[in-house]
Order: structure tokens, then sequence, then C-alpha cells
């Protein structure tokens, strides 16, 4: 199996940790952010990340996670993006292309399918 190095994007804390968990139990290298800010500095400090990980709502950044995969295809185009909620479900037209959406709660399986692609 290839190791993907993966960011995951994620306020709630505890979701947070579960998904970084089993991401580096299947064998790829993971970064976290807590919020929209978080993440942009993370992908500009390690231009090794592969894929984005991120739920859709989240405070205390500047943009939710919607708008930061936007920014995301914008600056690093060949980046996977993944996008997840429990509340809201885009319409494809509204996320970047090739973007894989998640309806929370994801099986860990569906998770780890969705960064295999």
């Amino acid at each position: 199996m290839t190791k993907t190095v993966v960011l995951v994007v994620e306020d709630e804390a505890l979701i947070r940790m579960c998904a970084v968990e089993l991401i580096e139990h299947a064998g790829h290298t993971v970064y976290e952010a807590a919020h929209s800010d978080d993440a942009i500095r993370q992908l500009e400090a390690h231009l090794e990340i592969a894929v984005v990980f991120s739920d859709i709502d989240m405070p205390g950044g500047s943009m939710d996670g919607l708008k930061l995969i936007h920014a995301v295809r914008n600056r690093w185009p060949p980046t996977i993006l993944i996008l997840a909620s429990g509340r809201v479900s885009p319409s494809v037209a509204d996320m970047p292309s090739q973007t894989i959406f998640l309806r929370k709660p994801y099986s860990e399986d569906t998770l780890l399918k969705a960064i295999a692609a």
C-alpha cells in the first residue's frame, strides 16, 4: 500500500482524533487542523499533503469547509478533496470538481476507500 499524506480538518476534537487515529492505523501520515486557518498553515508547511479531509461546519477560522476546499483546489490543484457533513449536503455544483462527499456518520471503510481513490 502506498503511504498517503492526509490533512484532517475538523473542529470537534474527538471526531478529529478518531479520524486521525483511523487514518494513521491504515498506514498513512496525518496532519490535523481545527479550522480553515490552521489548515492553510499546515498545507503551506507540508507540501507533501495529498489529501484534505474536511468538515463543512467549522467555527474559528476565516472560512467554512466548503470555502476551504475551493481555496485548496485553487492553490494546490492536484490535492484529493474529501468533504464531510452530517448537517449539510452540498450539490455537486457547489463543490470543486472531483470532490468526494461523505455524509456523517461515515464508515471507517468508506473514509479509507475515499483516501485510496
